[in-house]
């Protein structure tokens, strides 16, 4: 899971409710829109706040910044219903908090699960997208040995869902990435996130992880002189890195490996990351007006 580098937003920003077609949904926001308008969109057991980094160097260089909690997600409500998160429902969220913003195309950019998502999006409407960030994500699901771990989660999740805090300590004792010490206000807020998260949005992405197909052709058909960007660090539990490396070729996407991050360049190296996507949107807008 994604751990913020920080909790507290930059004075930049701030955190509201975005009112959409399709529901309210807890944002925060930077920025004024003088370069774009980018909308993040997080992973698995993620939330926006995976991305608060990113707000302040991203809102200096001139793009409006809007990072979300997707529906059932910590602080966005949602249904105690699966179908509610199948990727199919959650990319038309997108397509809706895409049209509530109001600023025309939007830099869209989706992290892990939030990569899926994403794609399933442009798929469906590529019209309100100026370009595509794929953060930490591969073309299909995650591999092997991610399989197993969020099939035990899931079922887990079937079993106990009204049990949260009990498969909260139970998932942290098991993962020794979670022995790494913790302030005290980043664990209690790693736990109200898990706790704020709806069960059945956990068990139905969870499943869309194991099963997802290669879209890759599909994103290809619908969305070819979109500009894509596959953005990872250089190592990664969840999709090999060298698998990201051949889906940025079959895209003919841009391709950035932030050095010394994992699966979550967005909070281990913010301003490196930050640099990347301005970069991209940046050159975006040039070869647009060429």
């Amino acid at each position: 899971m994604s751990k913020p580098p920080r909790l507290t937003l930059p004075s930049v920003a701030r955190a509201h409710l975005l009112s959409t077609a399709r529901g309210d949904f807890a944002v925060h926001e930077a920025g004024e829109p003088l370069r774009g308008t980018a909308l993040l969109v997080p992973g698995y057991t993620g939330s926006k706040e995976d991305f608060i980094g990113l707000l302040e160097p991203l809102a200096a260089v001139g793009y409006r910044v809007v990072a979300v909690d997707g529906r059932g997600q910590h602080e966005s409500p949602g249904p105690r219903e699966e179908s509610a998160y199948a990727l199919e429902e959650l990319a038309r969220d997108v397509l809706a908090q895409a049209a509530a913003l109001g600023d025309g195309p939007v830099h869209l950019l989706g992290h892990s699960l939030g990569g899926l998502i994403a794609r399933a999006a442009v798929v469906g409407d590529p019209a309100p997208f100026a370009s595509l960030t794929l953060l930490s994500t591969g073309p299909c699901a995650v591999c092997e040995e991610q399989q197993a771990r969020t099939e035990l989660l899931v079922a887990a999740l079937e079993a106990m869902r009204d049990d949260m805090p009990g498969i909260w300590a139970a998932m942290r004792a098991q993962d020794p990435r979670d022995a790494v010490p913790e302030s005290p206000e980043l664990s209690a807020f790693l736990r109200g996130r898990w706790l704020g998260t709806v069960p059945e949005q956990l068990i139905a992405t969870g499943r869309a992880l194991i099963s997802e197909p290669d879209r890759i052709d599909d994103l290809l058909r619908v969305a070819p002189g979109l500009p894509k960007l596959v953005l990872s660090g250089a190592t990664d539990p969840i999709w090999p890195v060298s698998l990201m490396d051949e889906m940025a070729r079959r895209l003919g996407a841009g391709r950035v490996v932030i050095p010394g991050t994992e699966h979550s360049p967005n909070a281990e190296e913010p301003a490196a990351t930050a640099a990347a996507l301005a970069a991209f949107w940046g050159a975006t807008a040039t070869e647009a007006d060429s």
